[in-house]
């Protein structure tokens, strides 16, 4: 499992984490939610390794992510906030180069590369340069390298901003389906999505954690169904 202990990142005199503490386990995807500036993405870099905390730490199946940083990045698959790539790469030379980065040669580099492709709907770009993509399929080029290893944990920072309803669809289906022997950790403010497809629910503001609770659970704190009206219900109209 992931274990998160005291976590807390500090810029300057600004606390954008503030002494975070939870687990996941194999099986579980969590929603990660708060408006904007709450400390969801730093928390996101300090999970990855990105992002080293001012104090407390990460561990991934045992692995402390700064005192054992290989084995535990082994086992990470990371989508960043925007999906960032090589521009000038075709889609299938970026998945090639990224599978090797992971230590995949050959033959087994082939098939990773195929069966990532296939599973984010790949197809029709693949020999297409990333520059030239629309940001729905650059975001699913970003999901593509995030899973093309096969690894136990999956972390995803908006994984279907700009996406269409349809492609929204494919996406949270295949979170749902990685689900089944993966950690998964979704970073989102989009109340449909948590419901879609997580089995948990964290709500951050301002660097603390606010709830950690069902998505049923979350809605009913506002029928509107708005995560801005669940955000106040926590916060008290702040």
């Amino acid at each position: 499992m992931i274990q998160v202990e005291n976590l807390t990142r500090q810029f300057g005199a600004f606390t954008a984490v503030d002494n975070l503490s939870f687990t996941v386990a194999p099986g579980e995807v969590l929603g990660f939610l708060g408006p904007n500036g709450a400390g969801k993405s730093t928390t996101m870099k300090m999970l990855t390794g990105f992002l080293r905390p001012t104090s407390g730490r990460v561990l991934v199946f045992g692995h402390d992510m700064w005192q054992d940083p290989l084995p535990a990045k082994a086992q990470l698959g990371y989508l960043p906030e925007g999906a960032p790539s090589y521009g000038e790469m075709t889609v299938c030379g970026f998945l090639a180069f990224i599978a090797a980065v992971r230590g995949l040669r050959g033959a087994e580099q082939q098939r990773a590369v195929g069966a990532a492709a296939e599973k984010a709907a790949l197809g029709e770009v693949m020999y297409q340069t990333i520059e030239t993509l629309s940001k729905g399929y650059r975001r699913r080029v970003g999901l593509a390298q995030a899973i093309l290893h096969d690894p136990r944990v999956l972390i995803l920072d908006e994984p279907t901003d700009g996406l269409d309803p349809n492609q929204k669809h494919h996406v949270r289906e295949l979170i749902r389906n990685l689900s089944q022997d993966k950690l998964v950790i979704v970073s989102t403010h989009i109340l449909e999505e948590v419901a879609a497809v997580c089995s948990r629910a964290m709500i951050i503001a301002r660097g603390k954690l606010l709830v950690d609770e069902t998505p049923a659970q979350l809605a009913a704190r506002a029928p509107s169904g708005k995560l801005d009206d669940v955000f106040r219900a926590l916060t008290g109209g702040v």
